[in-house]
């Protein structure tokens, strides 16, 4: 008898997923927001499983690193994906604009809400 494994885990490996790829085609902050930029009656269903999930996600605004988070797929996998998506119109994102070097305070204030609600 073989023990059940604990976690069910992919068959397919990351560099298959982009293509042997390891950096997106553009520049993507893993704190930057996606949203969906298809309708809900828009046929995705000749695109992978990985497309599908991210733009299911994003019908809510959601960060690079929640999307990767909540599917289990690596950050830089993710990165990947999405800004594939974006160049494909899928998707749309929302970068952080960072002056001067400094931190968007908006972006701290929703981490420390965030982490309070942990």
């Amino acid at each position: 008898m073989q023990p059940a494994p604990a976690e069910q885990s992919s068959l397919v490996r990351p560099y298959a997923v982009t293509g042997g790829r390891t950096a997106p085609r553009t520049q993507l902050a893993m704190e930057a927001l996606v949203s969906s930029a298809t309708s809900v009656h828009h046929d995705l269903s000749t695109r992978t499983p990985e497309y599908q999930a991210i733009s299911g996600l994003c019908r809510q605004v959601r960060s690079v690193a929640e999307i990767s988070a909540m599917l289990r797929i690596p950050l830089g996998v993710t990165r990947i994906l999405v800004a594939d998506m974006a160049a494909e119109g899928l998707v749309q994102l929302h970068q952080p604009q960072l002056a001067a070097g400094k931190p968007d305070l908006n972006l701290l204030e929703r981490v420390l809400s965030g982490l309070r609600r942990l």
